[in-house]
C-alpha cells in the first residue's frame, strides 16, 4: 500500500513537471525580451543547501537582484531569510552560526519522525522577527508535499517559520508539519526545483540554482544517511525535467559532499560563490539586463 502511494506521489511529480517544461521553455525568449519580474528558484539539497548563501553573493555582486523568490526543503530556509532582506553576507554569518543542536529537537513523544521540527520553526521566526509571509520584502512562496493527496502546495502567508519547516519536513527524519489542517512534508517529493511555482507568482525570468547531485556510492551507516540518499535518488529525475523550466540554470559542484555535511559549510558557500562567478559572462546574455538592480 505504502509503494503504491509512493509511486502515485512520483508519478503526480513527474507529469505536472514535464507539463510545466513545456509551457516555460516556449515563453522564455520572450521574457527575456520584454523584462519584467525576475525570479529565484532554490532548490533542495540538505546540507548542499548552504551553497545557494555563495550563489546569491557572486549574483549581488554583479547587480542581480530577484523580485520573486521561491524555494523547496533547503531552499525555503535561505530563501526565506533572503526575501526578508537578509545580505547574503548576513546569512553567512547566520549559517556559520548556528548549531545542528538548535535545529535538531529529537523526538520521542511521535513516531512519525527523528526530529519535531518546532525548533528549526522558531529559529526562523526569530531570525525573522515573527514578520509572516505576506510581509516579507521580497514576494515568497515554500514548497512542501501534501502528505495524503501528494499534490505540491504553494505556501504564499502566514507563518514563515511554519512554512520553511513544511518545506523541510523530510518524511522519516521531521514529523509531517500541520498547516492549515493539512499534513505537508518535504516539497523535493514532488517539486526539487519549483520553477512554475516562481512564473505562477509573476516571474517572467527564472534563475534556478541546483544544489543537488547524482546519488553517492558511498552511503552512510545511519538512518538518517538512508534516508537523505533515497530522497536524492528519486528527486534526481524530477530535477532534471524542473531544471528545463529555468531560464537559466546554476548547479554548483557539490559532488564531494554528502547532505549530512554540516560542518562543511563554509566550504559549501564558497562551492556556491564559484559556481555563481563562472556563470555571470553566461547569464549576462541570457538575462534581460534590466533584471538588475538599479
Amino acid at each position: 500500500m505504502q509503494r503504491r502511494a509512493f509511486n502515485s506521489t512520483l508519478a503526480k511529480g513527474l507529469a505536472a513537471a514535464s507539463a510545466a517544461t513545456l509551457a516555460g521553455t516556449a515563453g522564455a525568449q520572450t521574457a527575456q525580451k520584454r523584462g519584467g519580474k525576475l525570479g529565484l528558484v532554490l532548490g533542495g539539497g540538505s546540507a548542499r543547501g548552504f551553497s545557494h548563501i555563495g550563489v546569491l553573493k557572486a549574483l549581488e555582486e554583479s547587480g542581480y537582484k530577484a523580485d520573486v523568490v521561491v524555494g523547496t526543503s533547503a531552499g525555503s530556509l535561505v530563501g526565506a531569510f533572503y526575501a526578508a532582506g537578509y545580505t547574503p553576507w548576513q546569512m553567512e554569518e547566520v549559517a556559520l552560526k548556528v548549531r545542528d543542536i538548535d535545529v535538531a529537537d529529537l523526538n520521542s513523544a511521535n513516531k512519525r519522525g527523528m526530529f519535531a521540527g518546532e525548533a528549526l520553526q522558531k529559529l526562523v521566526n526569530d531570525y525573522l522577527r515573527q514578520q509572516p509571509i505576506e510581509k516579507l520584502k521580497l514576494t515568497f512562496g515554500a514548497v512542501a508535499t501534501n502528505l495524503h493527496s501528494g499534490e505540491a502546495v504553494l505556501l504564499r502567508s502566514g507563518d514563515t517559520g511554519q512554512a520553511v519547516r513544511a518545506s523541510s519536513a523530510i518524511p522519516g527524519v521531521f514529523v509531517p508539519a500541520q498547516v492549515g489542517g493539512n499534513e505537508l512534508v518535504d516539497g523535493g517529493l514532488v517539486s526539487p526545483l519549483p520553477v512554475r511555482f516562481a512564473r505562477a507568482l509573476g516571474a517572467t525570468q527564472v534563475i534556478a540554482v541546483d544544489v543537488g547531485t547524482k546519488p553517492q556510492n558511498n552511503v552512510g551507516n545511519g538512518l538518517y544517511e538512508v534516508i537523505l540518499q533515497s530522497f536524492e535518488i528519486m528527486g534526481r529525475a524530477l530535477t532534471n525535467l524542473e531544471a528545463k523550466e529555468a531560464d537559466f540554470l546554476i548547479r554548483p559542484d557539490t559532488s564531494r559532499f554528502s547532505s549530512t555535511d554540516f560542518g562543511a559549510r563554509k566550504d559549501l558557500i564558497q562551492a556556491g560563490y564559484v559556481a555563481g562567478r563562472a556563470a555571470l559572462a553566461e547569464l549576462n546574455r541570457k538575462v534581460a539586463p534590466n533584471a538588475k538592480a538599479g
